[in-house]
C-alpha cells in the first residue's frame, strides 16, 4: 500500500518504484551467467601455417615495391625496372618461359611503402587474369 502523507489541505499518494523484483531479475540473470560462463567452450580457429601448400612453385616471380614506388621485376634471368602498365605484360612475358599456372608471382614491398601502392599492384595482376599471387611476409625474429 502506498504511504499517504498529510500536508496541507488533502491526503496525496506518493508514488515510489518498488525495486525488489528488479534486484530479484537481476540476481537470478547473475546465477545463470556464473553457472552457464564455464561451461561454455572456447571455439578453436584452425588458421593455415606458413609453407603448408601441397607443392610449391616451379618458377617464382617476384615484383619488389620500393621506398621511391618504383616497381622491380625480379626473375631467375635476372630483374628489370618495370613501370604499373606494362607491368602485366612484363609478368606474362616471365610465365610464359614456365608451364601454365606453374609460376607464381610473389609481391614484396618496403615496410615504409603504403599498403595502398601494394594493393594496386595486386590489381593490376589479378585484371590481367595472372594466377596465384602471394605477398612476401618476413616473420620477425
Amino acid at each position: 500500500m502506498p504511504a499517504v502523507s498529510s500536508r496541507g489541505r488533502g491526503r496525496r499518494t506518493i508514488s515510489e518504484p518498488n525495486m525488489v523484483p528488479f534486484i530479484d531479475v537481476m540476481l537470478v540473470l547473475l546465477i545463470i551467467f556464473m553457472v552457464t560462463a564455464p561451461l561454455i567452450t572456447p571455439s578453436v580457429i584452425d588458421l593455415p601455417s606458413v609453407g603448408s601448400a601441397a607443392k610449391q612453385p616451379d618458377m617464382v616471380i617476384q615484383v619488389i615495391v620500393g621506398k621511391d614506388d618504383g616497381l622491380e621485376l625480379k626473375t631467375k634471368d635476372g630483374s628489370d625496372a618495370v613501370s604499373l602498365d606494362t607491368l602485366a605484360k612484363a609478368v606474362r612475358q616471365a610465365q610464359s618461359s614456365a608451364p601454365p599456372n606453374a609460376a607464381a608471382v610473389v609481391i614484396s614491398a618496403d615496410k615504409t611503402v603504403q599498403y595502398e601502392r601494394v594493393v594496386k599492384v595486386m590489381d593490376t595482376l589479378q585484371r590481367a587474369g595472372i594466377a596465384r599471387i602471394g605477398l612476401s611476409v618476413q616473420l620477425a625474429p
